[in-house]
């Protein structure tokens, strides 16, 4: 059998694994020196803007179409074959829109994806105060809904994706350290990785997939290089912080709860009058070290109540945070060949989006390896 190695069990790695593992040729092993669902995934919202993003064309456009079409499958599949609900917010994406020169932009959207067979509804200020009466609509211009973008629980579905894999044969090793990849000089001056050291012992692999996050750079670093070093991929991180609120009472109208997303703030429903608030966007001002900025979280809770006043009287059940890898210089995300390893995968720095974009990416990777018979 082809041995693969996937190094990190986020929800970008564990979908790697749970889509690889539909092919019995290949012997599949997962390793994380945490248990899943950790690091940015566990910090994540989950919020799915494919429709309604701006991207349009190109990569960027093409990830987004394929993971919004394989998420409408892969939910089902997965509570199938786990039992386990999966909280997956069909009710789509209200987005506010507060700029005159955003009106153009929007409506020239909504007309692209009409073109291509994909729904995109313009509300006015009227409309907005009669479906959302939950929404100040104070300088609201109009809005976008997107019925068709989602929302998922990121832990929810990445331990579903852990479950299932399991069930097809992979093997997963938790609370395992990778500290080292090991590679050789083949006959043809071509650089190939053997194997990996690790905390517990050797592994022996025909491909290594590196869905690292954070954690790609010191490893990628730390290879021999036969000859002038590419540049290095540099992943950087970037701090997130959210909260998660209980109110009073649901806001705006029972059952129906799209997420409400407005100046780059999410408001995502959970049930029960409870939200998950976010996000900050926080850089690094010195070396990749980061100090979570209570003030900025301030700014977003603050925002929040702005677009739906009846947050104000909510109770903060929770508050987190967490470093998205952003690739420093280069587009994210970075999915491909490591320069100079035919057999050294990329699945990292996908920095705000890695699960928008998982079932795409672990469908590029699919693409990528070559299964000797």
């Amino acid at each position: 059998m082809n041995s693969i190695v996937i190094i990190g069990c986020g929800v970008v790695g564990a979908t790697i694994a749970y889509e690889l593992s539909q092919n019995p040729d290949l012997k599949i092993t997962v390793i994380d020196q945490n248990p899943p669902a950790q690091g940015s995934t566990g910090a994540a919202l989950g919020v799915l803007m494919g429709i309604i993003s701006q991207k349009t064309k190109g990569r960027a456009w093409r990830l987004r179409e394929f993971s919004m079409q394989r998420y409408e499958t892969l939910i089902p599949e997965l509570e199938g074959i786990t039992g386990k609900i999966i909280p997956f917010n069909r009710q789509g994406i209200l987005l506010l829109s507060y700029g005159e020169d955003e009106l153009e932009k929007w409506q020239n959207l909504i007309n692209l994806r009409r073109s291509q067979g994909l729904e995109l509804q313009w509300l006015d200020p009227d409309q907005i105060q009669v479906k959302y009466p939950q929404i100040n609509p104070e300088k609201v211009l109009g809005a976008v809904y997107s019925p068709r973008d989602r929302q998922v629980d990121p832990t929810a579905l990445t331990l579903a994706l852990v479950e299932a894999a399991k069930s097809r044969g992979v093997t997963f090793q938790f609370g395992v350290k990778v500290e080292s990849l090991e590679t050789i000089k083949t006959a043809n001056n071509q650089q190939v990785c053997q194997g990996l050291k690790t905390s517990t012992g050797e592994f022996k692999s025909d491909w290594v997939v590196l869905a690292t996050g954070l954690g790609t750079t010191p490893l990628i670093s730390a290879i021999p290089r036969e000859n002038e070093p590419e540049k290095l991929i540099n992943i950087r991180p970037v701090l997130g912080q959210a909260l998660q609120v209980r109110c009073l009472e649901t806001l705006g109208n029972l059952g129906f709860e799209p997420i409400i997303t407005g100046n780059d703030i999410h408001i995502v429903p959970l049930g029960n009058a409870e939200y998950w608030i976010g996000a900050t966007v926080e850089f690094p001002e010195h070396g990749d070290e980061i100090l979570a900025s209570s003030e900025l979280l301030d700014l977003v809770l603050k925002g929040a109540i702005a677009i739906c006043p009846a947050l104000e009287n909510a109770t903060i059940m929770k508050q987190w945070s967490g470093l998205r890898p952003r690739p420093d210089g280069i587009p994210a995300p970075v999915i491909g060949n490591l320069p100079g390893f035919e057999n050294i995968l990329l699945a990292t720095g996908h920095y705000r989006n890695g699960v928008l974009l998982a079932p795409a990416t672990a469908d590029q990777i699919r693409g990528m390896i070559r299964v000797e018979g």
